[in-house]
Parts: C-alpha cells; structure tokens; sequence
C-alpha cells in the first residue's frame, strides 16, 4: 500500500484527463529493487503507469517529458549519481524518494545540484519513506537483503566482534525495525530476554521510538499512518527474540510445501529458480550431454494454489496437483466436446436444435477459457516445483530425516541409531548428516561422553562431513549451559500413515513410492511458546524474567512488571539472528485456533539450513 501510494506520486490516486495512469518512470537501487519485487509484478507496475524501471546505476537515456519516480538508500553514491541525473536534465520532473531516512547535509547537496542545474522546479517532491524491510508474505518481513552479512547470525556470534561493530549491527536492525513500524503506524511495547543480542536491540529501538515521540511536530506517529486500519485500537506487542534461543529449528528437515521448497531449491525474495534439463543435444562434434534450462517462477499471494497449499504437509500438496490437473483435464475435454459439436453442419432438425443448446454452453466456456489458461499455468508451476522437490526428497531420503529428527526433539524413543543413519551411505549428503547430528548434540539433556563423541566424529568424518559446524556448536552449548537449561520441543510425534495409494497410483505425476507419508501434529516450537506466554499473559519460568518496555511512557523505567494486563490482539515476532520458513509456518499454525488474533513474523535475515550450516562452520573455524 505504501508502494503504490509512492509510485503515485505521494497522493492516494493521480490519474489524467482520459483516466488514464500517469506514465512515468521508476529508477531504483538494489535495495529498493529486493523490496519492490515480492510485492509487484511488471504487469501490476504497468497498470500503475510505470513504463520503465532501472537501475540507478545503469547507463540510462533521457527521457525529457516523463517524470521519474526515485526509490533509494540515501547513500553517498546514489546521490552523487542523482545530482548527476540534474545535471544531464534526464527527466520532466523528479520525485526523490528515499528509502531509509535522509540526512540534513545529503539533502543540501541535493539542493545545491538542483541550482546548479537550474532544475529547482523540476524536483517536484523529496520523501522519506521509511520502508527499509522487505515483506514477503502479508504476515512475514526480513530485514535486508543486499547486505545480509553485515546482520548475520555469524556477524552477532562472532568472538572477536568490537563493541563499534556491534553497535553498526544493531543501528542497522533497529533502523529497519523503526521503519517498521512507521510503515505499520503504530507504537509497540517491547518485551524481550536479558543477556542477548535481542535486548540491545530492545534498548536501542525503546529510544529511537521514545524520541520520535517526544518531538511532536515532527513525530512520525501522528495516527493518520498506513497501517492505523490493519490493526485494532490496543498496541502490539513486539517480541524480540534471538536465534540462540533454538539452533536446532533453522537445521531441521522438513515437511511442508514452502519450507521445503526453501530448503532443497533456490528460493529467494518469492522466487524459485530451477534448473530443467533438456535431453541429449546432436552437435557436429557428436552428441553431448544435455544442457540445463533455468527457469524462474514467482510464488507470490496472488498464486492461490499457493496461498492454500504453503503450509500443507508434502503429501497433500502432491495430491492437491494431482487434483486439479484431473479438473482442468475435465474442464478442457468439455470445451473439446463443444467444439466438435459445433463443427456439425446444420443438416437435420436435431442437429439444429444441438447447436441451439450448445452455443450457450460454448459461450460459457469460451468466457472461462482465461481462467482455465491461468489454472493451467499454475498447475505447470506447481507441477514443476513439487517434481523438483519430490527428487530431492526421494535422493536424500528427506522423509527418514525429518522424523528420525522430530523424534530426538521430542525425546521420543528411536527405532534406529543415529550411527546407523550417519554410515547409510544411501541417506542424505554430507550435510544431512552434520544437521541431523547436531540437532541431536543439541536437544540432548546430557552431552555424549569423549569416547562416543569421537565415535560419531569418526563416522561423520568418513562420511564426508565438515566438522567445524559441531566445534562452535560445542562451545556454544557449554556457553548455554552457564545460562539456561535448553528449550524443549514438546513430546508429540509425528505419526507415518499407509501410503496414500489413491495419489500414489502409477499414472500419476507424483509416484511417491518409498517416501513415507507423514501427518504433523501441531506442537509448538520454542519461539511460538515464548510468544504464546507473552501474548496471553501467562505466568512461565521461561519468559518471567523478559525486559518490558513502553516507549509510549514519560520515563524509561525498566521493569519486568507489565502495566498491560489484559491479553494481546496484535504481536510481531522479531528475531534477531536470523528466521526460518519452519518457525514462520509454526507461528500461522498456533494463530489459526485463536479468534481475531493476528501475528506477523519477522528476522533479520532468512537463511535455509544450508546458509546456517555455513555460518556456523565459519564461526567453528575459529
């Protein structure tokens, strides 16, 4: 909503004489590329009049009669680069549009590049937008994307960290977090732990928020906000979390359709990339092997197959595309029918009064015919994606991992030893391996003796697997035990039901044979627990002690004493570290039973096992 008011120009709706939209340009950074691009598509920025975007930093021509429309980060270059944009006298007009807010001195060199040019008039507005986040799902934001690294979970974790590169870390969150909630128009109470990179940021975004308040006339809480409309009148509860809370979640496997696709594909800002092979090709030098297409595809809200299906076991979702591809399949048939129906020559009587009948019929079907193009399209789509899943399950043995895992989270009894699984040259790569181990290292209440430890060192290592991951895991756990006991993940398990022979029949797309069907039992995950207590004010040993701040109060008194009695509506889930698809599923799942209730999720950075892995392993070299 804030987008499409910036791309009109700053006013709710602009349209010329003919009702047509004002076609202009958009000219954006990468960052405002990442947050554009989850929430719209080309064609929806064309139906805004948008004819052009690029890049800031590409070679662009003049465009003399159109206004442009600049969406940035205030940085030293692309200012620099904008003055240039004055200088050259690019566009009719320029409406500056800064993402994070812009400085005083970045302004007057804007102003003065304006003079210079004699283009005052031309600069028609300048806007802070305070949109530095990316949403990705109505309920779901990350923070950035361009410089992820700079807010990792390696950057906050890592042992030799300066207080000034902390304080960069946490400047950078809270900026982002500050536009937030001036995007959401409402003022939160914090609450968070003590002792973690989550309370800095608590402390930091407390003041940054106090402040804007207290200076009323140019306060960016004023009420006539966006987001005033998307929540109730109570203020939300923000919970501030860190990732060390839980590192087993971020490397377990997993069994539904959006977390999956996150974990086994290439899936960034809404979009797969896939890599499809194209068969054997005959070239003069003989036949090579065959080339990979890529192909990208946007899984977005308005996919409603998607929308249904995200949180879905694996399973279901197969049999989800199996339907509809066998009603479209009906759909089509219909329209093939008419059609040759009303190829008949109008001979006899009866074939007349056919005809009669069935023009009806085929004008019905021919208005239905974009809706069934589009059916089809998304069943390719998601034909294609669950395909690709579905070979990585069935290589990697995916369903084996995800129970054995959700087992030892659960502290339930295991059928098989874990050594077993770590030698099985069959299951897993290497790295399904070190996560399956270290989840286990981590969810266990006694740590395995010297001599075991070497034993599974031993049969990771002939494995293939990069031991550095367990050696940070290891100080991290003796760091942990100084401080708390471990979060515990309930005892319910997962209960493996017959094979699904109706969806496992052999013209199917999806023959699944061998890949266990299995059923989730909703259990609540370490993050959905803590805001479960905070969000209904219920008394736990685990989040008793969390910080509680109201910015909205005169003084900055901390207290662990809410003044708020009454049950939350409304929270945000933040955590500082780094999130996951598995949490972020967890939290829809827990708010689906509660009426009126709604939550957003939100992290500094979204990483998939793999990306985690890889942290972890640098900060275990050290």
């Amino acid at each position: 909503m804030a987008l499409k008011r910036m791309l009109n120009f700053n006013v709710p709706h602009v349209k010329n004489s003919t009702g047509e939209p004002v076609w202009k340009v958009l000219i954006y950074d990468r960052f405002g590329q990442d947050i554009i691009s989850p929430l719209l598509s080309v064609k929806e920025l064309r139906d805004m009049g948008i004819t052009l975007h690029l890049l800031l930093h590409s070679d662009r021509d003049p465009i003399p009669d159109v206004p442009a429309v600049y969406f940035v980060m205030p940085t030293e270059e692309n200012i620099d680069r904008m003055c240039q944009d004055l200088r050259n006298q690019l566009y009719e007009s320029y409406y500056l549009n800064f993402i994070s807010a812009i400085s005083r001195s970045k302004l007057e060199d804007i102003a003065n590049a304006a003079l210079a040019a004699s283009a005052v008039t031309q600069v028609a507005k300048v806007f802070d937008q305070y949109l530095n986040f990316i949403t990705l799902e109505d309920d779901m934001f990350v923070l950035c994307n361009q410089n992820k690294e700079l807010v990792s979970y390696r950057a906050i974790n890592r042992p030799d960290i300066t207080d000034t590169e902390m304080e960069t870390v946490m400047d950078t969150i809270v900026d982002s977090l500050f536009c937030f909630f001036v995007t959401l128009g409402a003022v939160p109470i914090i609450r968070c732990s003590r002792g973690t990179a989550a309370e800095m940021v608590a402390v930091k975004l407390d003041k940054k928020l106090r402040e804007n308040l207290r200076d009323a006339r140019n306060s960016l809480f004023t009420g006539d906000t966006l987001g005033a409309g998307q929540f109730s009148f109570q203020r939300p509860l923000l919970v501030l979390v860190d990732r060390n809370i839980d590192l087993a979640t971020p490397l377990h496997h997993t069994w539904t359709y959006q977390a999956l696709v996150h974990d086994v594909l290439d899936f960034h800002l809404n979009r797969v990339n896939l890599e499809e092979s194209s068969g054997v090709e005959n070239s003069p030098a003989g036949a090579r092997p065959k080339r990979k297409n890529k192909k990208s595809y946007d899984l977005t809200p308005v996919d409603k197959f998607w929308q249904k299906h995200k949180g879905s076991p694996f399973p279901e979702v197969a049999e989800s595309v199996q339907q509809e591809l066998e009603s479209y399949r009906a759909q089509e048939d219909e329209v093939k029918r008419l059609k040759s129906i009303m190829g008949l020559e109008g001979e006899d009587e009866g074939a007349i009064s056919m005809l009669s009948d069935n023009t009806a019929k085929l004008t019905s079907a021919v208005s239905s015919l974009p809706e069934l193009l589009e059916k089809k399209r998304l069943i390719d789509l998601h034909t294609n994606v669950a395909t690709a899943v579905l070979e990585h399950i069935k290589a990697r043995k995916l369903d084996v991992y995800f129970e054995y895992e959700e087992k030892i989270m659960s502290k339930t009894t295991l059928d098989k030893s874990l050594l077993d699984i770590i030698s099985d040259p069959d299951a897993g790569t290497p790295e399904d391996k070190m996560r399956l181990f270290l989840i286990y290292y981590i969810s266990a209440q006694q740590a395995p003796s010297e001599a075991d430890l070497e034993q599974y060192k031993k049969a990771l290592t002939d494995a293939g697997c990069n031991l550095n991951p367990l050696q940070y895991i290891k100080q991290w756990k003796a760091f942990a035990k100084m401080a708390s006991a471990p979060a515990s993940y309930g005892n319910t398990t997962t209960k493996p039901m017959g094979l699904l022979s109706r969806v496992m029949n052999t013209g199917s797309q999806f023959v699944m044979e061998g890949v266990k069907n299995l059923v989730l039992k909703q259990q609540n995950l370490p993050v959905t627990r803590i805001l479960d207590n905070l969000m209904e004010m219920k008394s736990n040993p685990e989040t008793d002690d969390y910080r509680y701040f109201d910015p909205k109060m005169l003084r900055g008194n901390d207290s662990s004493v809410p003044r708020n009695k009454n049950p939350f509506q409304e929270a945000i889930v933040f955590v500082v570290g780094g999130g996951n698809y598995i949490e972020y599923q967890n939290l829809v799942d827990y708010i689906k039973g509660k009426q009126g209730k709604h939550i957003l999720y939100g992290c500094s950075e979204l990483f998939n096992a793999t990306q985690f892995i890889k942290q972890l392993s640098q900060l275990g070299q050290k």
